[in-house]
């Protein structure tokens, strides 16, 4: 008998529901670079509605989301964009904006909670007097929830600040979004409420929602006809898309119901990993389906914990060199997180006793993961 694997690596790792397949078997098509695709105009319309914007644009990946959402606003070059310093759009998107588009961040540094003083944001906006010299600032950029913070949540109030701060001051807000349903779910305000602020919102359909492929841009009609463009220009404009929009429709319609399940797991799993008096998990941090934790015995690593739980059919990923991160989705259920808890235990006492072999990881995860 073959033993399930339950891969925590990512919300990114799901596969189609049979619902998914039927759906994207049965999707109505065109093209849709020539906007004839009923399916993904249709889908389109219901993303917009949902996020409370004018339109909506289906793009193949969430970075390509938010390099077209950056370069949208920042159509000129030397064009200067604030950002957290441990963002996703620093830190794990190729420096796109930059070598593709000319535009440059100005970061500031990301609290705890995934947040950026307001104080510093304004500091950090370039002022007129200084245009001979220094960029042009045009956009301020959040992150919700904040990956790289444990899946924290930005609160509406805060965003609605930032919104102000970039409205008083003629710039533009972007929220990258990619579990944004997780932060709507865990906050329990309304997902279009939670976003009223931006001007744009980029919504990552393959992660928490359980697509397999894709997101979406939202904003006024204006901003996603020159998002249109941009992604053409980049790629990214496919023909029969309706079948990719298919499956994201039953994502939204079915499992954002299921996020506060995957929330309450997380909370399951991260209250046993505490136990384990090898780590440092800090309980208070788990908001939605993310559980950093911290590994305080010097002689077990995260490659070697990741090797070791691979051996027992659960897949995971280093964090950084000394901690890891273990995130639930839809497909993982009650009974697989006590049997992570299980081979999580097994394996540390296996490696303090030198019984475990290490090979390579074949499991995807590298140094070069982090961030997924």
């Amino acid at each position: 008998m073959v033993t399930k694997v339950v891969d925590l690596r990512s919300d990114t790792v799901t596969k189609p529901s049979e619902a998914m397949r039927a759906a994207m078997a049965a999707a109505d098509v065109d093209d849709d670079v020539l906007g004839a695709d009923p399916t993904a105009r249709r889908f389109e319309a219901e993303m917009a509605r949902i996020m409370g914007k004018e339109a909506a644009l289906f793009v193949p990946s969430g970075t390509m989301a938010n390099l077209v959402s950056v370069l949208a606003h920042c159509d000129t070059r030397g064009s200067e964009i604030i950002l957290g310093d441990n963002s996703h759009i620093h830190i794990y998107e190729n420096g796109g904006i930059s070598t593709i588009g000319g535009v440059h961040p100005k970061t500031v540094t990301n609290n705890p909670d995934g947040t950026m003083d307001i104080d510093r944001i304004v500091d950090a906006i370039r002022h007129q007097e200084g245009s001979l010299y220094y960029p042009t600032t045009r956009l301020i950029c959040l992150e919700n929830t904040h990956a790289n913070c444990g899946g924290k949540c930005l609160s509406v109030e805060y965003t609605d600040k930032v919104g102000e701060v970039a409205k008083s001051h003629g710039l533009k807000l972007h929220i990258d979004g990619a579990r944004i349903f997780n932060a709507s779910v865990a906050l329990g305000v309304p997902v279009d409420r939670l976003v009223r602020a931006a001007d744009s919102v980029s919504v990552c359909l393959s992660k928490g929602l359980g697509a397999p492929v894709g997101s979406v841009i939202v904003g006024s009609k204006a901003f996603i006809d020159k998002a249109k463009i941009l992604r053409k220009t980049l790629g990214g404009g496919m023909r029969q898309v309706g079948i990719l929009c298919a499956a994201a429709h039953v994502g939204v319609r079915d499992v954002v119901g299921k996020l506060a399940d995957d929330h309450r797991k997380a909370k399951v799993l991260a209250d046993g990993l505490k136990k384990i008096k090898q780590f440092t998990v800090d309980l208070t941090s788990v908001e939605t389906n993310m559980v950093f934790f911290d590994i305080a015995d010097p002689r077990i690593s995260p490659d070697k914990l990741c090797q070791a739980l691979e051996q027992r059919n659960v897949l995971a990923m280093p964090a950084s060199s000394k901690s890891m991160r273990l995130v639930i989705h839809y497909q993982i259920s009650d009974s697989d997180v006590q049997q992570a808890l299980t081979c999580i235990e097994r394996a540390v006492e296996e490696i303090l006793s030198g019984d475990v072999k290490f090979e390579h990881l074949t499991n995807g995860t590298t140094a070069n993961s982090y961030g997924h």
